[in-house]
This record gives C-alpha cells, sequence and structure tokens, in this order.
C-alpha cells in the first residue's frame, strides 16, 4: 500500500460504521411483553401455558427437599400429599411453599416438600427486562430463588447453556446473606470441571439498609447482547453490570440465546450453601410471588463514537499506546457494552471506560456524552523464529482496531449478535 492510499484508508477507517434501527426515539422506554401475575382465586394453581414443575428429589447441590406438583398432578409421587406446596392465596400472589414431612438433614432425605416451577417449553426470552415481584421466607435451610436457564440445555448441558439467577438468597448466617441481602450471580462455561460457575459464579450482593427480603420487593436484571445488569426494585438501581470482558480466559459468554424461567425454593441440605433446617426453621415455609414481567425496550439512535486519532508503535517491540474514543448516546438512553478486537500481529487491544460499576460499560442514563481509553499491546520479539513468525514480534504494517458497542435495546437474533455501532481505529506499525 502506497503512503497515498494509507492516507486515505486511515481517513475512511476514522468513519462510524452504525446500524441504525427502525422507529428510533430518543429516549429509552419499556414496554410490558409478557406476564404473570397470579390473580387467580384461592387455591387454584398457576396458568399452565406459562409453567409447569420438575418432580422428586433433583440430586444437586446438597438439597434435601422433594419437589411436587398442584395436588391433583399426576406426575406427583409420596412424600407428596394433598397439602398443596404450590397454589394462587386469591390476593394476588402465588405461593410456593417448603413444609417438613420428616426430620432428616441429609441431602436426598425428602424430609421436606417444595416446589420448583419451571418455563421450559412455554416461555422464552432472549433479551430484554425481566423481574419478579417477591416476599420471602426466613429460616435455616430455606433457599428461595428466582432464575433463568439457557434454553439450548438438552442439548449442551449445564453450564454451556448458561444460568442466570436474578435473586437468590439464603436467610441462615451461614450462607454469609441473612435477611438483608440477596445474591445475583451468572453461570457458564465449557464443562464443569472448567467453568464459571457454582461457586466460582460472576456474583454480585445487594444490602437493603431501611427493609429486608421479608417485605415484598422487585428483584430483576436488564439483559442485552454480552452484558447483564441486576437491579432491586428499580430498574434505575442497578447494582451489579456483569458483560462478556468479565469471563474468565479460554472461556465464553453462555447468555446471547433463548432462556425460560424459574421459581423455586429449595431446602438445604448437610453441606448446602443454607446448610440444613433446624427446629426454628417454619413449617409451612412460604415465598409468596406477586408478578413476574418482561419488558421490551423501545429503539433508540445508536451512539455515535469517533476515535481522536490514530495509533502508531514500532515493530517488534513491545509497547503499549492509546487513543480515545468519544461517543455520544442518546438521551436516557441506558447502558452500552463496548468491545473491540484488532487485526493486529502478535497485539491484543482493550478497553477502559469511567463507569463505577463494569469498565467496559458506559451508562447513558446519567449522561449523553462519555469518552473510552483504547489501549494496543504489542509483543516484542525475541528471535526465537528469525525474522518472520512468532518470534519477531508484532511486524511493520497498516492495520486496525475495531470497537463495538452493544446497547440495551439491541435485539440482534444472531449470534454473535450484530452491533449497534462500531469505528475502526489505525494503526500504523513501523
Amino acid at each position: 500500500m502506497d503512503l497515498r492510499a494509507a492516507r486515505v484508508w486511515q481517513v475512511l477507517s476514522l468513519t462510524l460504521c452504525a446500524i441504525v434501527l427502525p422507529s428510533l426515539t430518543t429516549a429509552q422506554t419499556w414496554n410490558p411483553r409478557w406476564s404473570d401475575e397470579f390473580n387467580g382465586p384461592t387455591n387454584t394453581f398457576p396458568d399452565s401455558s406459562n409453567w409447569g414443575y420438575e418432580y422428586g428429589n433433583l440430586k444437586v447441590n446438597n438439597e434435601l427437599e422433594f419437589y411436587c406438583g398442584p395436588p391433583a398432578d399426576t406426575s406427583n409421587r409420596p412424600p407428596c400429599t394433598n397439602n398443596s406446596n404450590v397454589f394462587m392465596d386469591g390476593k394476588g400472589h402465588l405461593v410456593i411453599q417448603a413444609v417438613r414431612v420428616g426430620s432428616g438433614i441429609g441431602p436426598g432425605s425428602n424430609s421436606w416438600t417444595s416446589s420448583r416451577m419451571i418455563g421450559s417449553g412455554r416461555q422464552s426470552f432472549t433479551y430484554g427486562r425481566i423481574e419478579a415481584s417477591m416476599k420471602l421466607p426466613t429460616g435455616a435451610g430455606l433457599w428461595p430463588a428466582f432464575w433463568a436457564l439457557g434454553a439450548n440445555i438438552s442439548s449442551v448441558g449445564w453450564p454451556s447453556s448458561g444460568e442466570i439467577d436474578f435473586m437468590e438468597n439464603v436467610p441462615s448466617p451461614a450462607g454469609n446473606l441473612g435477611t438483608a441481602k440477596i445474591s445475583s450471580t451468572l453461570h457458564g462455561g465449557a464443562s464443569f470441571s472448567s467453568c464459571y460457575c457454582a461457586g466460582h459464579g460472576l456474583s454480585g450482593i445487594f444490602t437493603f439498609t431501611n427493609s429486608d427480603v421479608t417485605s415484598f420487593h422487585t428483584y430483576g436484571g436488564i439483559w442485552s447482547p454480552y452484558m447483564v445488569q441486576f437491579y432491586v426494585d428499580d430498574p434505575a438501581n442497578v447494582f451489579e453490570v456483569r458483560t462478556a470482558d468479565d469471563i474468565p480466559a479460554g472461556q465464553r459468554w453462555d447468555f446471547n440465546h433463548p432462556f425460560y424461567l424459574l421459581l423455586n425454593l429449595a431446602v438445604g441440605g448437610t453441606g448446602s450453601w443454607p446448610g440444613p433446617p433446624d427446629n426454628n426453621t417454619p413449617s409451612p415455609a412460604p415465598m409468596l410471588v406477586d408478578y413476574v414481567r418482561y419488558y421490551q425496550a423501545s429503539a433508540v439512535a445508536p451512539p455515535s463514537l469517533k476515535a481522536a486519532n490514530g495509533i502508531t508503535v514500532k515493530a517488534g517491540a513491545s509497547k503499549e499506546n492509546t487513543t480515545t474514543v468519544s461517543l455520544r448516546g442518546a438521551s436516557a438512553g441506558g447502558r452500552t457494552y463496548l468491545n473491540c478486537s484488532t487485526n493486529v500481529p502478535e497485539a491484543r487491544c482493550s478497553i477502559v471506560t469511567a463507569d463505577s460499576l463494569n469498565q467496559s460499560t458506559i451508562n447513558f442514563a446519567t449522561s449523553a456524552t462519555a469518552t473510552a481509553t483504547v489501549t494496543l499491546t504489542t509483543i516484542a520479539g525475541d528471535g526465537s523464529n528469525g525474522s518472520t513468525g512468532s518470534g519477531a514480534g508484532t511486524p511493520p504494517g497498516i492495520y486496525e482496531i475495531t470497537v463495538n458497542a452493544y446497547g440495551e435495546t439491541n435485539a440482534s437474533t444472531a449470534n454473535p449478535p450484530v452491533p449497534d455501532a462500531r469505528v475502526q481505529i489505525p494503526v500504523t506499525v513501523k
């Protein structure tokens, strides 16, 4: 490439490439698309078009409970009884309750019955805002949860399917949460022995200041390509942001495909996270759910991205060089995830923002303008492979860094998703 052609290419590369969505607005709004309000009469059961059940002892997590459906469910087996573990109370609430039926505390002892509702085959969501209003029981051994599993779990297994835990609580102090805290977590990975799952999940803790889990609170997540934001009570009250940049090296982001929802109240056995129940654990122990709701965001104009300048580095050297990308987004446009890739040999790129919750994101809910620092790190040659190949370090040439932006309104069904906007930054190695 001659010098004049290279300069023309650099100018063109700094031009924003944006994918524009239809019916764009200047402020993001959330539109209700699905819900279960649990408004049935007393002692009726949840809508079977929304929920199914899992049955028996699932032999997971050192739990001891035996899961049951409604009393007339033909899949129920002893120790399920006519004392229902799941019903509506006639006051607009779903009740899932754990009931003591024996004295055992070991995993699989079946000394408690409970219920686990599952949306598999009945609901499927890809991106959006998902929340449930819940009032939780308290007592040793109790383990309420509102969560989601990848709809591909039957073909790829867990944890490759991905798991989004919007809310988990273990009220016993043994679980390090008590009644004033809840946990929200992402689980994924190649296999149970190679994952960010179980005790290695990507987790955040929310702490209540003037209330606790025994009052109704809303637990939810804002889910978009390569990003999940967890909140309590208000979608503006985000306390944890996780992105693809948080995934351990060698693993992948397992959340860019459809998921279904679950609600359950587990009871831990010896060796479980909450520990076993004791004589003070209430029976029945009811978990109340006021509603479960799913929203989609209205499309907003994609952000504009502009690089301050290109990057120049010395060939064959170990070097870092940076440039700044300026961004302008829609007013009240929500959070945007940024990532980068480069075709520079023997080099890597990274992005850092000023977002206090995650340095890979920009929060346009608080400001319509922001900046991000893009760093290119090259590798020095060590002479191990002569003048070419991996031992030569980064060779001279004209290359580029691509910065992609993915916002909350991105509804791309492709995997990998199509970015809302991108900018190419020219790189000269000489």
